[in-house]
């Protein structure tokens, strides 16, 4: 091998297999730590307090309010609770929403990050952090941000709504999809991205069919444990700037947004990433754009932005923001072709 390439391994812990998460005391106390501020969103907050039962003294309490897009504000009355519990690490109990609240905690504080993953999200192993103020999600990556372990349980997937499966899923293929024509993409990395995709893709076609099977499920963890470690690794590119702009402008839901607006990033950067995205389109069929989107299709995926909520009178300022201050892209980030992909995306067409 001649190519001249960079590869930086994020440190990290992950525990994997069906009960796993039962050793989420042990790791608090093998970080040193001993009150854990147990993290969740509304829906989950049931499950959080009963593991901060199961805790016992090493519960500091239980925030079950996380949001989507990580808003700031909400990060702020979580500080608030950690500081007066006198917590001295987080435990996040699901997906990215919570996820992304424990790395806005530690940023702040660096308090150490145990992770229970319950969907697909990927961003679990990723230094990077979006979050949200006054309409508008930005990002930054620091090592502070990463979580020190990560528990995959696929138990506590088995109830993870199919619909709720499938978009998680998609939103962590885009992370392998954008991987393996970063700038700073390497042969591992690449590797990790096409292993990643097969897992995922076999799985969610199980899970759709049977959501309860265990061994699929398992499977969807270690696809999206993949992906997520790509985006870690790597840099992000135009569909990550799209979907930041949608989801922390506009409101709309993260992972949906990413699943359906896939297909149409990778077909804008196919031109002049073909060599790099082929492995990946080999996977589904067909060409990448188009293979995803019946891929996406395959599993009722939503695939139309305006089946969000979105307007498409809204579409020109989503162009207008995606394009500023772009993420670095293989292919130009174009004004216009830019809004020409949105409005494929908005309407649900299938890419040429």
């Amino acid at each position: 091998m001649t190519e001249r390439f960079t590869y930086d391994i994020n440190p990290g812990r992950v525990l994997f297999g069906p009960g796993s998460s039962e050793a989420v005391a042990a790791e608090i106390e093998r970080l040193g730590a001993r009150r854990a501020l147990v993290l969740s969103t509304p829906a989950q907050q049931a499950d959080a307090q009963q593991l901060a039962a199961r805790l016992g003294p090493l519960a500091a309490g239980v925030f079950s309010e996380a949001a989507m897009h990580t808003p700031v504000a909400v990060t702020l009355k979580a500080l608030a609770a950690f500081d007066a519990a006198r917590a001295d690490c987080v435990v996040a109990l699901g997906g990215g929403s919570t996820i992304g609240l424990g790395k806005a905690i530690a940023w702040r504080n660096d308090a150490p990050q145990i992770v229970v993953a319950t969907t697909y999200a990927g961003s679990e192993v990723t230094p990077i952090l979006g979050q949200t103020e006054d309409g508008i999600k930005t990002t930054m990556r620091d090592r502070k941000i990463l979580p020190e372990v990560v528990i995959y349980d696929p138990l506590l997937t088995l109830g993870l709504p199919v619909a709720i499966s499938v978009t998680s899923g998609l939103n962590a293929i885009a992370h392998a999809v954008e991987g393996v024509y970063a700038r700073d993409r390497n042969p591992v990395t690449s590797l990790m991205a096409v292993e990643g995709v097969r897992a995922l893709r076999d799985a969610l076609r199980t899970i759709v069919a049977r959501p309860d099977d265990l061994a699929a499920r398992a499977d969807a963890l270690y696809g999206s444990w993949l992906c997520g470690s790509v985006l870690g690794t790597v840099g992000m590119s135009l569909h990550h700037k799209l979907c930041h702009t949608l989801g922390g402008s506009f409101e709309l839901p993260h992972a949906e947004t990413h699943a359906i607006v896939l297909p149409h990033s990778a077909a804008y950067n196919a031109p002049v990433a073909r060599e790099q995205l082929q492995p990946l389109a080999d996977l589904f069929g067909d060409t990448i754009g188009a293979g995803l989107y019946d891929f996406a299709g395959s599993l009722s995926a939503p695939r139309a932005l305006k089946d969000l909520g979105m307007k498409q009178s809204q579409l020109d300022a989503a162009a207008d923001l995606a394009v500023k201050n772009p993420y670095w892209n293989p292919r130009p980030v174009e004004r216009a072709a830019v809004r020409e992909l949105l409005q494929r995306a908005w309407e649900g067409a299938r890419p040429e």
